[in-house]
């Protein structure tokens, strides 16, 4: 299956736009499965293919989960296995990009105030690089569409319990990242204003269907998108990844396609969405991110930073800056931020 994805994705290739543009990539995955395998030697592979990627943040995936031990523990495995990853990465003999500068992992905030000790698990299997949790809340009433991996329930962030474990990620200094579908922005958005100092990363634009009961109503999910994204906009604790829309759940269909997209066709269909949340956020609150390699069903790693580059194309040096690496480095607390904001040949390079 994998050989066969390499060589559809052979089929539209690109030479990277603006390569001196630093990226700092705020989503991706590494896994070892008996149908596909994407450990460092295959994201390196991704990386190079002329963009600058300075750093990324791995991004759970229930990838290594501990075998033995107490069930609430079990995801802290994820921690420790991206951890000697990241130590690989550091070693220097895997390229100049710091992966995994960031981690970001699972625990079960439905535990309530009891999952503060698996918290600090995580925070002990890796001091330097863990940065907080995801607990994915993704649920529809459809069967054509699949609930998260976690199996929330409905309304799981407006749950007691649930919140009293989110309460313990602010305590620790945590960050939390929220993956759902745009029927549940609302919820997002009373999590948010409940807990205004909290630090909240809303993955993928908020989730975007266009399989099932969504097919073919592209416009329809728009508008409802829109009103969800304007109303959790007003929250200044939350800021936003913009990726993941070139997923096959959203309906744009890439991955049947004999031959991908180029980077100008997937920019000027996913455009509207980007520069929505552009307008609304602020480029201190949006980040663009690449979801590899689930996105990679549809397109190469170089074609999609391409096509994020070719909407930003009007944009300042400064804007794109904050893009591309600052508003990442700086929300997961990455440490080269301020070097590259200030950077005189960063800047010319982007004029």
């Amino acid at each position: 299956m994998a050989v066969d994805r390499e060589a559809r994705l052979r089929l539209t290739m690109e030479e990277a736009l603006a390569p001196e543009l630093p990226i700092c990539d705020p989503h991706h995955h590494l896994w070892d499965t008996p149908r596909d395998r994407y450990l460092l030697d295959e994201l390196v592979k991704d990386l190079g293919g002329g963009h600058r990627i300075a750093q990324t943040v791995f991004v759970e995936c229930a990838s290594m989960y501990r075998k033995d031990g107490p069930e609430e523990m079990k995801p802290v495995g994820e921690t420790e296995f991206v951890q000697g990853i990241a130590a690989q990465s550091a070693s220097g003999h895997y390229g100049p990009t710091a992966v995994a500068a960031g981690i970001v992992s699972l625990a079960d905030l439905a535990l309530g105030s009891a999952v503060e000790p698996v918290l600090e698990a995580h925070i002990a299997a890796s001091q330097s690089r863990f940065r907080g949790i995801r607990h994915a809340s993704s649920w529809h009433v459809s069967d054509k569409i699949r609930n998260a991996h976690t199996n929330p329930t409905e309304g799981l962030l407006l749950d007691a319990t649930f919140r009293q474990g989110f309460a313990c990620l602010y305590k620790l200094g945590l960050s939390f990242d929220a993956w759902l579908y745009h029927t549940q922005l609302a919820d997002l958005v009373d999590l948010a204003q409940a807990f205004p100092y909290a630090s909240i990363i809303l993955d993928h634009v908020g989730g975007l269907l266009g399989i099932g009961p969504y097919a073919g109503q592209q416009d329809e999910v728009f508008t409802e998108w829109r009103r969800g994204i304007v109303d959790l906009a007003a929250c200044q604790n939350v800021v936003i990844k913009l990726g993941g829309v070139t997923m096959p759940m959203c309906g744009f269909g890439w991955h049947k396609r004999d031959k991908p997209p180029t980077s100008a066709e997937i920019a000027e269909a996913t455009a509207p969405y980007y520069l929505l949340c552009i307008e609304q956020f602020g480029v201190e609150r949006c980040m663009f991110e690449s979801n590899f390699p689930v996105d990679k069903a549809s397109c190469s790693y170089t074609v999609l930073w391409n096509s994020f580059k070719r909407i930003t194309d009007d944009f300042s040096p400064t804007e794109r800056l904050a893009l591309f690496h600052d508003t990442a480095a700086r929300v997961y607390r990455l440490k080269s931020a301020a070097r590259l904001s200030t950077s005189k040949a960063v800047d010319s390079s982007l004029s």
